[in-house]
């Protein structure tokens, strides 16, 4: 699996791990040292190296970043491999499982047709993740955090009474290794 390290792929590398995957990721070099703890096998700092150019037949690569990453992710992808992106186009079998209506699922044909082209002449499957709370899923990450499979990285707490001023560290782009928490104790 490959994966851009940043506040879904700190997760992401984890869970990974968990699973038995081999995995490799792209980040800054700031964050060379964390992925690392975080288990991720290879690690390519985006800043120095192009990813395309170092990492090659992953059977999964999860894109979070779309745009010219998810061009690349289907390069580095082995035939027969998955491209899954949350920052992609949406897809027609994304439409369907929403319910959408005949005029959407066109419309999201029509913008991931140039990727899902491009996956399907390298033989690689193209999907879009829309993240969404899901109450089981959440419990099962629950159960892995509370067994010490899984750390959340946390990038500053902030009291309930400075909600304000923690909203203005994100909205600023403040936070760089991880979540924003606010505590209500």
């Amino acid at each position: 699996m490959v994966e851009e390290v940043g506040r879904v792929g700190s997760i992401a590398v984890q869970l990974a791990k968990h699973l038995g995957a081999h995995v490799a990721t792209t980040v800054s070099t700031a964050k060379v040292d964390l992925v690392r703890e975080l288990g991720a096998d290879e690690i390519v700092d985006y800043r120095t190296q192009d990813f395309e150019t170092v990492l090659h037949d992953y059977d999964v690569v999860l894109d979070t970043l779309g745009g010219a990453s998810l061009a690349k992710s289907l390069r580095v992808v082995r035939p027969g491999g998955r491209v899954i992106s949350i920052a992609g186009p949406p897809t027609p079998d994304f439409a369907r499982e929403l319910g959408a209506h005949a005029l959407v699922r066109m419309a999201m044909g029509a913008l991931s047709l140039r990727t899902r082209r491009r996956a399907k002449s390298r033989g690689v499957r193209y999907e879009f993740l829309f993240m969404k709370a899901d109450g089981d899923q959440l419990r099962e990450l629950t159960t892995l955090i509370d067994a010490g499979k899984l750390c959340p990285v946390i990038d500053h707490v902030f009291p309930f009474g400075e909600t304000r001023e923690a909203l203005d560290y994100v909205a600023k782009g403040r936070a760089k290794a991880g979540k924003v928490v606010i505590s209500m104790v």
